[in-house]
């Protein structure tokens, strides 16, 4: 009989700390809990993801160490992504190796910046400033440094084409 590992007998404990605790708990506090664990399992999964994907891009990086990517051709470390949670209460930006939650509020009020009427340039100039003004974190993942940056018209062509604002 193999020995069980500290991490295992560390589930087993809170596992039953657990279980101890859900008769004391209203239907809310449940229904909180199953969230929490969705999210969890969601981020797990996430996680999980990015690190088999970083593992591709090296091996990918090692294979075509020297070369330059064909001109016009993306890289394809610069490509957005916008995927929903499962309970629909936030949303993840993927952009190269990084990402950025948003709650689905912030999510809202994107659409209707990228939505409203405007050039191009109008557009992403409103863009930047709400980030500038509500969360400025992401520029630490986006390496966005003028309100002209063409990453801007990408972000805002992807939202237009992933969300669509109801009258």
């Amino acid at each position: 009989m193999a020995k069980k590992s500290s991490g295992d007998s560390r589930r087993e404990i809170l596992a039953k700390e657990l279980k101890g605790l859900i008769p004391k708990l209203d239907s809310e506090g449940l229904e909180f809990l199953v969230e929490q664990a969705k999210i969890h399992l969601y981020n797990m999964q996430v996680t999980e993801l990015n690190e088999s994907a970083l593992a591709e891009a090296a091996s990918a990086q090692t294979k075509t160490r020297g070369r330059k990517p064909a001109a016009g051709k993306s890289s394809g470390a610069d490509k957005f992504r916008i995927e929903g949670t499962e309970s629909g209460s936030s949303y993840y930006l993927y952009y190269g190796n990084g990402d950025l939650m948003f709650s689905k509020n912030e999510m809202v009020r994107l659409v209707k910046i990228v939505s409203a009427e405007g050039t191009d340039l109008d557009i992403r100039e409103r863009l930047y400033n709400w980030f500038e003004r509500e969360r400025v974190d992401v520029f630490a993942v986006l390496p966005i440094k003028t309100k002209s940056d063409p990453r801007l018209k990408t972000l805002a062509e992807l939202i237009k084409k992933t969300f669509k604002l109801r009258k």
